[in-house]
């Protein structure tokens, strides 16, 4: 028996026989106190022995101490063993689109793109920046019937090459939507006049626009991936 961190406070009665008044140490084990109770009868006064049914309630209680300590020690590790596999199972929707069942203002699902997965407290996390709107392409048609894509604003503004102002907007329904009319878009000049002749045509691309700011996403309330 190893009792090197064990601190026992003895003591002799008027008969000079050896008693033990407390004992102390953070890992006692069940051994350990059958050892000591063994010490402990044949240190008894056989005038005064010590009651059985009560030894046998406290070795009672040491096992049942020591069953909920491994216990609790067994639960800690399947927890840990659960957030493990549950952030590794969320680490498969890094760089993919979610939902999490919220609505936008525009009263449409909120949908983000996933930088992230992390737990806190045991809890996963997914960190995303949410998807402002999807950017639908224009483009000009070239002399071989190949296109050339054309980029424009947020608000509609038609650049060039080098990423400047034509001087001429497109109509847009909504930040990267443009206006379809007879099966055209709607093309403006810098002084608001509609131009009738252009070449512009909706593309067949489609770009998603994203906050800067990272949202924090319980993984456990997204309900859409995409």
């Amino acid at each position: 028996m190893a009792t090197n961190n064990i601190n026992i406070d003895s003591g002799v009665d008027f008969s000079g026989n050896s008693y033990t008044n407390s004992i102390s140490n953070d890992e006692l084990t069940n051994d350990d106190f059958l050892q000591l109770m063994l010490q402990e009868l044949k240190l008894q006064d056989p005038t005064k022995p010590v009651d059985s049914k009560q030894m046998l309630s406290t070795q009672m209680q040491m096992s049942t101490i020591n069953t909920n300590l491994e216990t609790i020690n067994a639960m800690k590790s399947l927890q840990t063993s659960f957030s493990q596999t549950a952030l590794s199972n969320a680490s498969a929707i890094i760089g993919r689109n979610v939902e999490d069942g919220n609505i936008n203002d525009a009263g449409i699902n909120k949908a983000y793109k996933v930088s992230s997965v992390e737990t806190v407290d045991g809890v996963v996390q997914v960190k995303a920046n949410e998807l402002l709107y999807i950017h639908e392409s224009i483009a000009i048609k070239n002399e071989d019937d190949t296109y050339s894509e054309v980029h424009y604003a947020y608000d509609g503004t038609i650049l060039d090459e080098n990423g400047e102002p034509t001087g001429e907007r497109l109509s847009l329904n909504s930040p990267g939507q443009p206006v379809i009319k007879d099966g055209k878009l709607e093309v403006f000049d810098s002084e608001n006049n509609k131009i009738t002749d252009h070449k512009y045509e909706l593309g067949n691309s489609q770009n998603f626009v994203y906050s800067n700011e990272l949202s924090t996403i319980p993984f456990a309330q997204i309900t859409k991936i995409f």
